[in-house]
């Protein structure tokens, strides 16, 4: 992963708990398992490290066994090739950087190791038996689950067959059996578990990742929707005051006066949204957005038919009244506005604001569902969707623009875990 700037782990390890609060693509217990396994599991590559020293020492062990029955210089040269082919063929079946060669080829491979693990056993004896593991694990590694398994059975099968074929005493039979048994279950399981450990971490990774890039789409939104509201109102303040200073500089000094009251939010604003933490009063937003229509020359209209709520609620509807008037006052010539307040029988929260300023007509009155009219109101449709709200937009039988965004009054005990 790429060097953090310093600082920036406090804001990863925020995001982090906040993506596994919201989850992986919805999903808390995914993020949830995912970081815990991060933390208790062991780095990838000790992981395989500890796979490929059980498979030297379970090859080594028969390498062993043979050389212990005191065979030929020959027969231990062969038995020496022998297993360092298993080994290899084994290697090529659970390497990662294999997948692609062991896609196209694996029937060869696994033939060539069936073909390894039963024609030398009736020359090299017992101490070649343990190999039919090896097989048996490969066939659970590389093939589908209900083709391996029964195919795995039909190894340990032919495992429990090898002794009276080799005509060894039920004792060794029996070893031979439950090695082969073991061996293939514990080779499938250690590499099993160790691509786990790496597809965690690669998680992991990946949760980081997103994390950074919410935080970053966060940021992006809270200034968007926070100093385009601020900045449009200076601006138009600004202009009033410059109008009003030869004929009423005392009206004009009230208007720079409350210019430096917007000034020091906005600055205020920057900060909290920085630290990740900001809460807006709904009826604070509604009596300043009254206020910048009253400056801009616009006649407008409030009316309250509910009991505003606070908390996230009323941050959010704060936020979607901030980028309506925003919106109003750059892209539209309205000489009225009418914001509205009311509650539904549902338990929801309405809030419509409506203005006369259309420059063009607008083609019907739609919900939003994407970003695809800026990034202004798919920033509003995205909060307004994190707590079960949504929003519309278009025109009214009297031909006035109306925004109407809908949110529960309470969010419900789903919506908060």
């Amino acid at each position: 992963m790429e060097a953090a700037a310093p600082g920036a782990e406090t804001v990863v390890d925020r995001s982090l708990g906040e993506t596994a609060t919201g989850g992986v693509g919805g999903n808390p217990t995914l993020s949830a398992a995912v970081r815990a396994l991060g933390l208790s599991a062991p780095p990838p590559r000790l992981a395989r490290s500890v796979v490929l020293i059980v498979e030297c020492g379970f090859v080594l062990t028969g390498f062993l066994n043979i050389a212990d029955a005191r065979p030929g210089p020959l027969t231990l040269v062969a038995s020496a090739l022998g297993f360092s082919l298993v080994f290899l063929l084994q290697l090529v079946h659970t390497a990662q950087r294999l997948r692609r060669f062991r896609a196209r080829w694996y029937r060869w491979t696994l033939t060539l190791q069936a073909l390894l693990t039963y024609l030398p056993l009736f020359v090299l004896g017992f101490g070649w038996g343990g190999m039919a593991g090896f097989l048996g694990a490969s066939l659970l590694l590389v093939l589908r689950p209900t083709v391996a398994w029964p195919l795995f059975g039909l190894v340990a099968a032919a495992a429990a067959a090898t002794g009276p074929l080799l005509g060894m005493q039920v004792v060794g039979s029996v070893y031979i059996a439950v090695s082969t048994v073991l061996t293939g279950l514990i080779v499938y399981g250690l590499n099993r578990l160790a691509q786990l450990v790496v597809e965690v971490h690669a998680a992991q990774t990946e949760l980081a990742r997103l994390a950074v890039t919410q935080e970053r789409l966060r940021f992006a939104r809270d200034l968007h929707d926070l100093l385009g509201y601020s900045l449009s109102a200076v601006t138009l303040k600004s202009e009033l005051a410059c109008r009003l200073v030869p004929a009423a500089p005392e009206r004009a000094l009230e208007e720079l006066k409350s210019i430096l009251e917007i000034s020091r939010q906005a600055l205020s604003d920057v900060r909290t949204v920085a630290r990740g933490y900001r809460d807006m009063s709904l009826s604070t937003e509604a009596v300043s957005a009254q206020a910048v229509l009253a400056a801009a020359g616009i006649q407008a209209e409030v009316e309250c038919r509910v009991d505003l709520p606070e908390g996230e609620v009323s941050t959010i509807m704060a936020t979607v009244l901030r980028e309506a008037i925003t919106n109003l006052l750059r892209h539209s010539k309205a000489e009225h506005c009418r914001i509205e307040f009311r509650g539904t029988p549902s338990g929801e929260l309405v809030l419509t604001i409506a203005n006369d300023g259309v420059q063009k007509a607008a083609t019907a009155f739609r919900e939003l569902s994407d970003g695809s009219d800026g990034s202004g109101l798919g920033n509003l449709q995205f909060r307004l969707a994190s707590i079960g709200g949504h929003l519309q937009s278009g025109l009214d039988e009297a031909g006035w623009f109306v925004l109407r965004a809908a949110a529960p009054l309470r969010r419900t005990a789903l919506q908060t875990d």
